[in-house]
Formats: C-alpha cells, sequence, structure tokens
C-alpha cells in the first residue's frame, strides 16, 4: 500500500503568515549530499530538452509521453522540483495546540511536523537516528517521541531524550543526536516544509518572504481573496489515481477547455464565455461567473464567481461562493498519484448539513469524471503510437506555463 503524502488531524486555528528554520547544523550529523546534487543520465537531459519553452505557443508542442511514463524522469522530479523550494504538506489547524503532530512522505523522505510544548512550530525527517526506523505513524497528541524499534526517545523539540542500551559506547554525545530538522513555514492556513539548502532564512519579518518565495508576485491577490486562516475545514477526501501527477494537473490548467464535453452539469451552472486565465510568475489563476445569482440563504454552491489558483508544482485553491476546497497532488510513481481535497467554509455562513451533503455531491460528481479522464490519458501516453501534442492557445496557455517551469527547474541537471 502506498503511503500518502499527509496524514491529517484537522480543528481549527488562526495563524499569521510565519517562518520556521533550523538555525544550526548539529554538531555531530554527517549529512549525505542532496539527493539534488545526483548526477543524473545524458538520456534524462534528452527528455527535458524534447520540450522546447522557447516556442511560441501557438506554435508550441507538448512534452513528450516520456515525460508521463518514465520512472527515472519521476525521479528527477524529486531531485530538481519536490526537494526544491516550499511544499504544501498540511494545514495550521492540524498543529493548533502544542503537542499534536501529523506525518507525512515526500517521495522517499519521510516528515513529521509538530508543535512542541512551548507552542514552536517543527518539522523533521521522521527517521530514528539509531538505525533509521521511521519514529512516528499517523497523526495525534504526543509528549515525545518513542522509535518502535529500540525505543530511543525525542522530544518533540527534536532533541534525543534517551537512547536506551549505549553502555560502552565511545564518542557519543546525546546533544548530536537529535532529529534532524527541516525548515518549516506557513503561508495563511498552508504548512509547507523545504529540504533545499538553498533556501535563505530571512529574519525581516515585515516582507513576506515565504509568500514571495512560494507564490513569488501573487502573494497579495491570494490573500485578497479571502485564503486565510478564518476558513472552517468541513472535511477531507482522498483519491488514488491511476494516472501520471502531471496528467492531474494539466486537466486542471486547460482552460476549462474539457468542462462542457465531460462536466455538463457543472457547465450548465457557468458563463463558460467568461473563462479567462491569467499568468503570474509561479501561479496561474482561471476565473469563470457563475449562470446562477446568488439570493439571500438560497444559493448555489458554485457563487457569483470562481476563482482557481494554480500554485506551482501541485498545489490548487479554488474559491467559489462561500466554499474553498484545496487539492493536493502526490506523485506516488510515474503511473499514479494521490489527490488529497480539503473543503473550507466561510466562517460568517450559516447553512443545513443538507446544503453541505448536496455542494459535496455535486464536487464528487466533477471529482469522479476528472479521474475517469485522467487515467485515460494515461492509457493514451502510454500508448507507443502517441509521442506529443498540442496545445490550445486560446485556452491552454496556464498548462504551457507550467510545463515552462517544469523545464526551467529541470534544464539544470
Amino acid at each position: 500500500m502506498e503511503i500518502p503524502l499527509v496524514r491529517h488531524c484537522l480543528t481549527t486555528r488562526h495563524l499569521n503568515h510565519h517562518t520556521l528554520l533550523p538555525k544550526t547544523r548539529l554538531p555531530g550529523l554527517k549529512f549525505r549530499e542532496p539527493i539534488n546534487s545526483r548526477c543524473h543520465s545524458t538520456s534524462s537531459r534528452s527528455v527535458v530538452d524534447a520540450f522546447d519553452p522557447t516556442i511560441p505557443l501557438s506554435r508550441a508542442q507538448t512534452p513528450p509521453s516520456s515525460w508521463y511514463t518514465d520512472p527515472s524522469f519521476l525521479d528527477l522530479e524529486f531531485d530538481r522540483v519536490f526537494f526544491r523550494g516550499w511544499q504544501t504538506v498540511g494545514f495550521t489547524a492540524q498543529v493548533e495546540n502544542p503537542n499534536q503532530f501529523f506525518t507525512g512522505r515526500l517521495g522517499a523522505l519521510q516528515f513529521v511536523v509538530c508543535r512542541d510544548a512551548d507552542g514552536i512550530l517543527h518539522a523533521f525527517h521522521n527517521v530514528c537516528r539509531h538505525h533509521g526506523s521511521v519514529l512516528a505513524s499517523d497523526c495525534g497528541l504526543k509528549t515525545c517521541f518513542v522509535c518502535p524499534y529500540h525505543g530511543w526517545t525525542y522530544g518533540l523539540n527534536g532533541q534525543l531524550l534517551k537512547a536506551t542500551h549505549i553502555t560502552g559506547i565511545q564518542d557519543f554525545n546525546e546533544k548530536d543526536y537529535g532529529l534532524v530538522p527541516l525548515k518549516v513555514a506557513t503561508w495563511g492556513p498552508f504548512i509547507l516544509i523545504s529540504m533545499d539548502k538553498d533556501l535563505l532564512h530571512h529574519q525581516d519579518k515585515s516582507i513576506d518572504i515565504v509568500g514571495n518565495q512560494w507564490l513569488g508576485d501573487c502573494s497579495e491577490m491570494l490573500s485578497m481573496n479571502k485564503i486565510d486562516t478564518n476558513l472552517k475545514h468541513i472535511c477531507r477526501r482522498e483519491y488514488t489515481i491511476k494516472c501520471n501527477w502531471k496528467v492531474f494537473c494539466d486537466n486542471y490548467l486547460d482552460g476549462g477547455y474539457h468542462v462542457p464535453y465531460a462536466h455538463r452539469d457543472l457547465a450548465s451552472g457557468l458563463t463558460m464565455d467568461s473563462y479567462s486565465t491569467t499568468i503570474f510568475e509561479k501561479v496561474s489563476i482561471q476565473r469563470c461567473e457563475s449562470a446562477v445569482i446568488e439570493n439571500g440563504d438560497d444559493f448555489d454552491r458554485l457563487g457569483a464567481k470562481a476563482f482557481y489558483a494554480f500554485v506551482y508544482p501541485n498545489f490548487m485553491i479554488n474559491r467559489y461562493g462561500h466554499w474553498m476546497d484545496t487539492n493536493l497532488v502526490v506523485p506516488l510513481g510515474p503511473q499514479n498519484c494521490q489527490v488529497i481535497i480539503d473543503y473550507f467554509l466561510d466562517p460568517y455562513i450559516k447553512v443545513d448539513a443538507n446544503f453541505i451533503t448536496r455542494s459535496l455531491e455535486e464536487s464528487e460528481k466533477i471529482q469522479m469524471e476528472d479521474i475517469g479522464l485522467c487515467e485515460g490519458v494515461q492509457k493514451g501516453l502510454e500508448s507507443p503510437l502517441y509521442s506529443t501534442g498540442r496545445y490550445s492557445p486560446s485556452l491552454e496557455k496556464a498548462m504551457h506555463h507550467f510545463h515552462c517551469l517544469l523545464h526551467d527547474k529541470l534544464i539544470g541537471i
């Protein structure tokens, strides 16, 4: 069974943008060379180069099918994309109180996010320093982490509290064997982690450093669209899909191209002629007006307009009516991914259970339609006679932008 990226225990919390980074390297800790410093094969470079981002959209071809099927290409993506920069892993509500924690995986990286007894947020490599056992599992409340293998015990600040049966050991200082820290930050309701050694820590909290690093020039716009910690979490749904993670992203980024054909019920509630796409540095935003007008307490799930933000490389924020949902796309393998969807509502809205149930049923129908599309595309990409395709210049600008961002990160090999 594949291990999902994050295990969530959710409540509610109000936090500001904040960054917490490990300040020093542990004295006795010897790091292996970062994964992203490995040499990659010439064949991987040739696969990356098969896509040319300099060709205008009207003449550009989509990336080759090997981007979506080659295991070595996924390894390269982890090295160059997911293990650099900030990656979304959860929500501040999951660690609202001291001693709360959740665990997850990003590729081979096992991590744990926790809040210690002093209320300080931490992220660590979730691996015991003794013999490498995964330390914590799932989520919940703990005052310490006890390794299930040999009982080594760590505080939620990462300090080694107890190493069992080490009588006679030499050249050993418990202070040097705490958990390996990861950079951790929050932006609005989102928790981010990073293992990027080149990601700088800035002391000037008057500057939205995390927002700039993660969202580029789009940080303020997302804040203005009520993407904040005031939202109330309603539920989570997880899907394991038989497609490459980028297939799901591409489907999201086609400018509504597939909506009239694959989501007829959804299309009937939207004014498709109003669909627009705006490209920013690290974010693309799609907007569409609703064909349904809100009327007091009797309103449609979509509200007056829909706002769909794609945050490179794998996170989606959808704001419509009184709802926000987020999609986190987690690679599980070249032909598999997990999509984690969290649903939120405006805190001030008074709705009954029937409205929530009806809205979630409508959303579930759309998710299942998208899953069928994505799995069909993956099968086609694996067919030996398919190589590359073309873009719709008027609709698929965001998809092309996504592919160009990926190319820019991957080309540095």
